[in-house]
């Protein structure tokens, strides 16, 4: 069964949590799936929620990452569903928006009683949508990468690497270059909050400092003063931190300064819009991204790679010859973690939970995960993989100390 939802009404992060409250206290408690932490019940459809970026800023994350789950959806129900159980798959577009992202989730938990729900696509809508996950006592995997999302999180999982292990390589990177200066022109979403303080912390040891930050609205089209700004700054590598088209048009505007100093980017800039949006300036640029960009280049013992060569296969014949991107595999891995999770223990929520959190050696899309209490991303910095760009094509960037 498949059900896709789309405008959804934009309201306070409160007010969701309100509605929870309401929902919970007019239910009574009861058993079942429709309770906080309750046991799901034995039969009838398994229900995924989704929250997702489809419209807005954040569209080129969330449009892959919907056609991913409804494929998967589709392809599991004709293979006979979980234990013989079909799932229902109820995606809303947050479009883009904190307090739209709030709202979605509080319809699917208390009104269509979803088992787990998966998203937001972005930061910001996933921050906005862990208070009403945690309250409700639901399952949630974003799909997003701010190590916020799930810091002291205890029923909030992620699928995207997360911030610092990109951070990590850009700094063994720029150590390995002898960089000492780094200029930052980053994204003013929750996507790009904290990225100063953590490339200078992390910089400290190789004597790295960052010197300049800039910043720049998700949907923001004119970059030239940020890009200004960084040329005059004389950094010796400058980070663009954001998603596109933004990153990309930042990109270009860079390049059409004419300097000298080489770029790096975040592992937001994984698809086809930026490759198409930067164009010819995106030319050897470095990104720590994940490898399903560069599958082919991978050596054939890396246990990813029949993974994503599988993924790659199956959504290039559903879609017309398109290739998922890296959103989209952010997607796959919180659908298969779910699905694992339901097949494993049922649709308690408690034990769904619990579950994940366990979750030991899973070889996914992004990387191969293992949770802990502790860490409910369950990824390193091995999960990210030096790429530039050549050609408007990625390359992996061999024989670099970040490989």
């Amino acid at each position: 069964m498949l059900r896709t939802r789309h405008g959804v009404t934009v309201l306070f992060a409160l007010l969701a949590l309100l509605l929870t409250a309401c929902a919970e206290d007019s239910s009574g408690g009861g058993g079942g799936s429709e309770s906080a932490g309750g046991g799901g019940a034995d039969d009838g459809p398994i229900k995924i929620g989704a929250v997702l970026d489809i419209t807005g800023a954040g569209a080129s994350l969330g449009v892959p990452e919907r056609q991913t789950l409804e494929l998967l959806t589709e392809r599991l129900n004709a293979d006979g569903g979980i234990d013989g159980r079909p799932v229902e798959l109820l995606v809303e577009d947050n479009q883009s928006a904190e307090d739209a992202a709030a709202r979605a989730i509080g319809q699917l938990i208390n009104q269509d009683k979803v088992d787990i729900v998966l998203g937001a696509s972005r930061t910001g809508p996933s921050l906005a949508m862990r208070p009403v996950a945690e309250s409700s006592q639901t399952p949630m995997i974003s799909l997003a990468a701010n190590q916020a999302i799930v810091d002291d999180a205890e029923w909030i999982f992620k699928t995207a690497q997360n911030d610092i292990v990109v951070m990590e390589d850009m700094i063994a990177l720029a150590e390995e270059r002898g960089w000492k200066t780094i200029g930052l022109a980053r994204d003013a979403s929750g996507f790009g909050e904290g990225v100063e303080e953590t490339l200078t912390q992390l910089g400290e040891e190789a004597g790295i400092e960052v010197i300049i930050t800039e910043s720049f609205a998700p949907d923001a089209t004119d970059f030239t003063a940020q890009m200004v700004n960084l040329r005059d700054a004389d950094a010796d590598v400058n980070v663009i931190w954001g998603i596109p088209p933004a990153a990309a048009l930042a990109q270009r505007a860079y390049s059409e300064l004419g300097p000298s100093a080489p770029v790096m980017q975040s592992h937001g800039i994984g698809n086809s819009v930026f490759l198409e949006t930067a164009g010819d300036s995106a030319d050897e640029l470095i990104a720590p991204l994940g490898r399903l960009l560069v599958v082919d280049q991978l050596p054939d013992d890396d246990p990813q790679k029949p993974i994503i060569q599988d993924f790659i296969d199956i959504y290039s014949e559903a879609y017309d010859g398109d290739e998922p991107s890296t959103f989209a595999g952010h997607a796959y891995d919180a659908f298969q973690l779910a699905v694992q999770a339901f097949t494993e223990v049922g649709t308690d929520k408690a034990a769904v939970r619990d579950y994940l959190e366990s979750v030991d050696g899973y070889v996914g899309i992004t990387g191969v995960f293992t949770m802990t209490p502790e860490d409910h991303s369950g990824l390193t910095n091995e999960a990210v993989v030096p790429v530039t760009i050549k050609d408007q094509d990625w390359q992996l960037l061999t024989g670099t100390a970040a490989n």
